[in-house]
């Protein structure tokens, strides 16, 4: 009796302290789901954009030029794809970079040209969603009739090793465009995007440098997608100079009109977007197009595009300034263009 006194006791002592073990494990859920959430949303937000479920799986082996009156029907549920007369081809030219530099403004820009048909979703194919194949990436593109061209953007392009090659095997002849901004504000820029969806990130400082006002942390890539130079050195092993055409940010807000035409100029298009169509809006600090014939009223990007700067303060501002400006120099060098950043 005593035996089996003993083991009744050893058997409360364990039920006791297996609740007390499930009372400290359920305490310690709630903050671990919470730090596991906003890690979540930080990589979220901070991410480029993720690559599209397919709607059905295509052969992975590159597509051949596509008969006429046929299509492909392969594509991604979100990305609309054009219906209509023509046939859908690979992009002749793509706008590759970079991210907070104006290219979803460039993209809308051209839109209005009769002869370019731009797909307006970023698809990610060439960085995130290669695996799908030729196939799956040529069944997003709108329809083209001869002699309109066919477009994408995707930021994130310029910055990703893979790419210039992967684009290159695509096609060698296509032409690519580069938005590019001053690396600073353009660092800034992408870190108040990511602040405005993921309150309660460190402070710009914080994440630009380490410890304080110390060495510039390049891993972080707000830092480094500025680094123009780097990122083109990478192209020039599958482009020559003469495939790019590098647009400028800042002159995209002050001269849309003179920005595009240089782009329809290097796409071999007529000038047909022009002055006539563009005025700027004081309030967002942005151009916006003019309202076209029978539609309501003038249309500006979404609220997104020029959202306001967080302070930062100008040590910051000069600490990066000092930083780029050797990686500024070599990229007009290498372009044979003065951006006049520095």
């Amino acid at each position: 009796m005593a035996g089996s006194g003993g083991l009744g006791g050893g058997a409360g002592d364990l039920q006791g302290a297996g609740t007390g073990q499930g009372t400290a494990l359920r305490a310690l859920r709630a903050p671990l789901a919470l730090v596991v959430l906003l890690l979540s949303a930080y990589c979220l937000f901070a991410l480029p954009g993720r690559c599209p479920p397919a709607a059905r799986a295509p052969a992975p082996v590159p597509a051949p030029a596509e008969p006429p009156h046929t299509s492909l029907r392969l594509r991604a549920p979100g990305l609309p794809v054009a219906s209509g007369p023509g046939r859908r081809r690979f992009p002749q030219a793509l706008i590759v970079g970079v991210k907070k530099g104006g290219t979803r403004a460039l993209l809308e820009f051209l839109r209005l040209h009769p002869d370019v048909r731009a797909l307006g979703s970023e698809p990610h194919f060439f960085d995130r969603c290669y695996d799908r194949g030729l196939a799956w990436y040529r069944g997003l593109m709108p329809r083209t009739l001869d002699g309109q061209i066919t477009m994408e953007k995707t930021p994130s392009y310029f910055v990703t090793q893979e790419a210039p090659r992967r684009i290159h095997g695509m096609s060698p002849d296509t032409k690519l465009i580069v938005v590019v901004r001053n690396p600073v504000t353009r660092a800034i820029s992408d870190y108040a995007q990511t602040l405005s969806k993921t309150p309660g990130l460190p402070s710009f400082r914080a994440l630009a440098f380490r410890h304080g006002l110390g060495p510039v942390d390049t891993a972080w890539s707000a830092v480094r997608i500025g680094l123009y130079a780097q990122h083109l050195d990478n192209w020039l092993r599958y482009f020559p100079l003469s495939h790019f055409l590098f647009v400028s940010g800042e002159r995209l807000v002050s001269d849309p009109a003179g920005e595009v035409g240089r782009v329809q100029d290097f796409l071999g298009l007529k000038r047909v977007v022009t002055d006539k169509h563009f005025y700027f809006n004081a309030t967002k600090g942005f151009p916006c197009l003019k309202k076209a014939q029978g539609s309501g009223r003038p249309r500006c990007l979404g609220k997104s595009k020029g959202r306001p700067h967080p302070r930062v303060p100008e040590a910051v501002v000069q600490r990066l300034q000092a930083f780029y400006r050797p990686f500024n120099r070599k990229f007009y060098q290498m372009t044979g263009q003065d951006f006049g950043w520095d």
